[in-house]
């Protein structure tokens, strides 16, 4: 009786990129150790996706680091993949950070429950009335780029470059849920708002799981590990601040084995799914 082949995934990932608050070689070759149970696997750099691709069935994109440090290797790496059909995990389809941060205005003009964002001065009016905004390149990753300015201010703004605008609004908390496809795996929250990588595990409710679904389904993924990150306010309602779709960091040593092996199961079951789609 023949042996069925093993996947062959290929795992982008920067294990040296200098990561705040986060270890992401750590937790890539943790990850990667778990994936070599059922799969033959490969690390390369984002830089080497391209050049090596081709040799294996998914091309698993991690912890790479953000993508404006080398933009031009990405959208060639974007244009190969679609133009060969490359089986990328998270799909390529995704609306969220893999596609810039136009999502945040779309959802806004939607009425999606995010912090409202513009991106041109005759659209300030849309957003409440506060004494500091927060301002962001679009292109914009590991606030990179951010800055916060009075409203005073706000007339001294270019908006030339691609930059968002959002109120400057005070939470309780920041918020993560962690699915992989359209399954919630785990969530944890950051109890302190000044301490963002200081995650604690957090009892998700019904009503938080309905709120994160909501931006799951809107960004339509089938295959792909994605991210709902949002903070509560002081009245209690939860708002989108990232739809993390392209490498979002899993916090998996945070996690009780349970659940981290749970997280782990979903994902090699997704990646074997997205390798029989036609």
């Amino acid at each position: 009786m023949s042996v069925a082949p093993r996947l062959r995934v290929l795992l982008v990932t920067d294990l040296a990129y200098p990561a705040r608050g986060r270890r992401y070689g750590d937790e890539d070759i943790a990850l990667s150790a778990r994936l070599r149970e059922d799969f033959d696997l490969a690390l390369c750099h984002p830089l080497d996706a391209v050049a090596l691709m081709d040799g294996f069935d998914v091309v698993l994109v991690r912890n790479s680091g953000p993508v404006l440090n080398y933009p031009a290797e990405y959208e060639e790496f974007r244009t190969r993949a679609l133009e060969r059909g490359t089986r990328v995990h998270t799909q390529l389809t995704g609306r969220g950070d893999m596609a810039g941060k136009q999502y945040l205005l779309d959802l806004t003009s939607a009425g999606y429950p995010v912090i409202p964002t513009v991106d041109r001065a005759e659209d300030l009016h849309r957003l409440p009335v506060v004494p500091e905004y927060v301002v962001k390149p679009k292109l914009g990753a590991d606030s990179i780029g951010l800055r916060t300015v009075p409203r005073e201010e706000l007339d001294t703004v270019g908006y030339e470059g691609g930059v968002l605008v959002q109120p400057l609004i005070p939470f309780t908390y920041e918020v993560s849920f962690y699915f992989v496809d359209d399954a919630f795996q785990y969530a944890l929250h950051a109890p302190n708002p000044e301490q963002r990588w200081r995650l604690e595990p957090y009892e998700a409710t019904a009503a938080d799981l309905e709120f994160a679904r909501r931006f799951i389904a809107w960004n339509t993924v089938e295959h792909g590990i994605q991210r709902v990150d949002a903070c509560r306010t002081p009245e209690g309602e939860l708002l989108l601040v990232e739809l993390e779709d392209l490498n979002p960091y899993l916090s998996l040593d945070l996690v009780d084995r349970a659940t981290r092996d749970g997280f782990v199961a979903a994902l090699k079951a997704s990646l074997l799914k997205l390798a029989r789609t036609p």
